[in-house]
This record gives structure tokens, C-alpha cells and sequence, in this order.
């Protein structure tokens, strides 16, 4: 069940397992129905619910989050999960290419692979996957399209054309 998070840029949804954060969708013109208010969570996921929005805020404000909620990428595979781990250590203002990740979590020749896992990222934003560029600089692609790629980057201070 999503609960949904204002933000200056809309309403984002959050998906919360016993576990932890384990989806976070980017706003959309229209709110699915049925949407439960963080009210109604049970104690924990209402206490991950105030951390994944606070979080995001200063995310969207173009500052490193104080905290982060519990993750929960257990619907990953063991591959993603590296990956998206990796992404975790990208600090705020800084980049590194699809080749880079590849390096970094031991498998140099794994690109393509590693920019599957960061097109699959269940929770963008605060997994930094907009902060892995193409080859020779570019943006690459970007589950949330290329606008909000541009648009995260920018509050960190890193500007591409359209």
C-alpha cells in the first residue's frame, strides 16, 4: 500500500515492508486511490514514513540526508543489491560512470549489467542512481526520465544541457 509524501515537486509514494523503505515512486499526475495516511501505519513504518520524508526534502533541497529510513532491496538480486549498495557510498555533488560502478563492486566488465540494476533501483533518490553518468560524461538514461536526472543533479551543483 503506498502512503504518499507532499514535496514541492509532488507527491511521491513510498512502499513500506516489515523490513523497512522498499519503494519510492516519483510523482505522478494523479494519486492511485486507496491511499492510506501515515497515520494509520503501524509505529516503525510510521517512524521510517517521517525519515524517508524529511530525507527526501533535503534531498530535493540539494543536501546529503541527515538519516535514512531501513531499506528493504531483498526483491533485488544479489547483483542489484551490490550495486545499489554501491550507489549508497556516491556523495552528494559527485559522479561516477557506469564503468566506474562496475569496477567498484569487482566486476569492471559488467556496465550494461550495472546500468540495468540502476534502471531497476526501487528507491531513487535517496539511492543515488542519478548520480552515475554514461561514457565520456553524458547523462544516460534514468528510470524518473532525463528532466529529473537534470533537475537532481543541478541542486548538487552539477549542470548538463538539454
Amino acid at each position: 500500500m503506498p502512503f504518499p509524501i507532499q514535496t514541492s515537486e509532488g507527491s511521491f509514494l513510498a512502499y513500506y515492508s516489515e523490513n523497512g523503505l522498499e519503494r519510492l515512486d516519483f510523482p505522478i499526475h494523479r494519486e492511485p486511490k486507496g491511499l492510506l495516511k501515515p497515520a494509520e501505519l503501524p509505529l516503525p513504518m510510521r517512524q521510517w514514513h517521517t525519515m524517508t520524508t524529511k530525507a527526501l526534502e533535503q534531498v530535493l533541497a540539494g543536501h546529503a540526508p541527515e538519516a535514512l529510513p531501513p531499506f528493504d532491496l531483498s526483491a533485488g538480486t544479489e547483483f542489484q543489491q551490490r550495486v545499489w549498495n554501491a550507489l549508497r557510498r556516491i556523495t552528494l555533488g559527485k559522479t561516477n560512470s557506469y564503468a566506474e560502478m562496475a569496477a567498484s563492486i569487482g566486476q569492471p566488465k559488467a556496465t550494461r549489467a550495472v546500468g540495468s540494476a540502476c534502471g531497476a533501483n526501487p528507491i531513487p533518490v535517496l539511492i543515488p542512481c542519478h548520480r552515475v553518468l554514461a561514457a565520456n560524461h553524458r547523462l544516460g538514461g534514468f528510470s524518473g526520465g532525463l528532466d529529473w536526472k537534470r533537475k537532481l543533479l543541478a541542486r548538487e551543483g552539477l549542470l548538463f544541457p538539454d
